[in-house]
């Protein structure tokens, strides 16, 4: 038996950090909305998605795209639950996974969801105050599996930056295989029947939060999606509200990047794409001096072909 199932990674950014919403099913580990796909009932994937994520959440989503389908054999241990037939329990399941953008995380209100930060779940990937602890506590085990192994060694150096390599902020999913393949990431032993290991708290803290099912390889699926997409659509701007600041732009960005970058030359790169443009009036609750408010030129997007954002980094 076959059951299709369909998962959404709603992303916002609250308070200069990008948040994605979390449900909590019955007490496990924390998961993405999910839900079945009743090809009786549904007339496409996207109706069936908006309509669970609304009965889960009370959350009406906007922005909507198509990440990947999800179906490794082994994968959707421990199973999510699917529905109440019979055969949930033995069928295999393919999941469609689905990002959404929002320009607000709103409270739900629904029993059992959350916003959660991108950094509970992957703490190694935030480099916006340096390189992260994280990385640190990471190499030795890193190494420890790579030893006596060039292949291992050159893939752990190049996704996690060891021995001076460059950082590539969109490689976020190859990571994660990595450290499921090594049998670092929580899910691993679980997902191949094993027992369960019990890491020193400080790797166990490194290596991130642990999901149901799948669920955490759809979102590094995700967020790499994310990362790559921001260079060449202007998709950022489907989370900011109608008026925004140009710090409150580069926080959002930054924020979802993982990356600190550099404000003149992105205000420059800014300023050439043409995307914004100011409104005349300033926001006087920055905390600081009132800064210019401004607004994303969204007719530009059926005028002409439009990019994304420079992310012009801020060396040390």
């Amino acid at each position: 038996m076959v059951v299709i199932g369909l998962s959404a990674v709603v992303v916002a950014i609250a308070d200069g950090d990008a948040v994605v919403l979390t449900v909590r099913p019955r007490g496990q580990l924390p998961g993405l909305p999910f839900g079945p796909f009743d090809p009786n009932g549904h007339r496409t994937f996207e109706l069936a998605l908006r309509a669970f994520v609304t009965a889960q959440t009370r959350f009406d989503l906007g922005y909507v795209e198509q990440l990947y389908t999800f179906g490794d054999r082994g994968r959707d241990a421990p199973l999510a639950d699917m529905g109440d037939g019979k055969d949930a329990g033995a069928a295999r399941v393919l999941s469609v996974g689905y990002l959404a953008l929002t320009p607000k995380a709103v409270d739900t209100t629904a029993p059992d969801t959350a916003w959660a930060s991108w950094s509970r779940f992957f703490p190694y990937e935030d480099w916006r105050d340096g390189r992260p602890e994280a990385l640190a506590r990471l190499e030795p085990a890193l190494r420890h599996w790579a030893q006596a192994s060039a292949e291992r060694l050159a893939r752990a150096r190049l996704l996690f930056a060891l021995d001076g390599a460059p950082w590539n902020e969109e490689r976020v999913m190859e990571r994660y295989e990595l450290l499921y393949e090594a049998g670092l990431a929580p899910e691993a032993a679980r997902d191949r029947g094993e027992a369960a290991t019990h890491p020193a708290p400080d790797l166990a803290a490194a290596l991130g939060e642990p999901m149901i099912s799948d669920h955490r390889r759809i979102l590094a699926t995700a967020l790499s999606r994310l990362r790559g997409k921001l260079k060449y659509r202007p998709v950022v701007f489907e989370l900011m509200p109608e008026a925004f600041t140009l710090s409150a732009l580069q926080r959002a960005v930054e924020a979802i990047a993982g990356v600190p970058l550099h404000k003149q030359n992105f205000r420059r790169a800014l300023e050439r794409a043409d995307l914004v443009e100011g409104l005349g009036r300033v926001d006087s609750e920055t905390g600081g001096r009132p800064a210019e408010l401004f607004r994303f030129r969204r007719e530009v997007l059926g005028a002409r072909p439009v990019s994304g954002l420079s992310l012009p980094l801020l060396r040390e």
